[in-house]
């Protein structure tokens, strides 16, 4: 695992929730899931009533995560490209996702599990711990 994989697995494990983006019907299209990080991979849980898993699974994808809306001066995103295949959890991996929600868009919540083999890894980041200062001409 290179060096940028493990920082991105490490701040990914600072949040619960992520986007996952690929294409059905050849439009774009980004979904929020609940993810866990297990042997490297990263693994989703998704409201299978909205169908979009059937898009995702065998099938390139993207997934994101970031800290934007913690209001920390440090900032960051990741990324994680690659093939998402059907998945499932063990007991001990049902219970790091947590509860389920009760309801998605009013419906019962069914989950769906799919895991993500990265074949490609970024980090971005933005620090704001330092402000700097703008110079005015006189």
């Amino acid at each position: 695992m290179s060096t940028e994989e493990a920082r991105a697995i490490e701040l990914l494990g600072r949040v619960p929730y992520g986007r996952v983006a690929t294409s059905m019907r050849a439009l774009p299209f980004v979904a929020p899931a609940r993810h866990i990080v297990v042997d490297g991979r990263v693994v989703l849980r998704l409201h299978a009533g909205l169908g979009y898993h059937h898009a995702c699974l065998g099938s390139v994808v993207a997934y994101g995560a970031d800290n934007l809306s913690t209001g920390e001066r440090a900032v960051w995103s990741v990324q994680f490209t690659g093939t998402a295949e059907p998945f499932e959890p063990s007991a001990e991996e049902l219970r790091l996702f947590g509860a389920d929600p009760r309801e998605v868009d009013g419906e019962p919540f069914d989950a769906v599990y799919m895991r993500i083999e990265p074949q490609f890894v970024t980090v971005h980041s933005l620090d704001y711990s330092t402000e700097r200062r703008l110079k005015h001409v006189a």
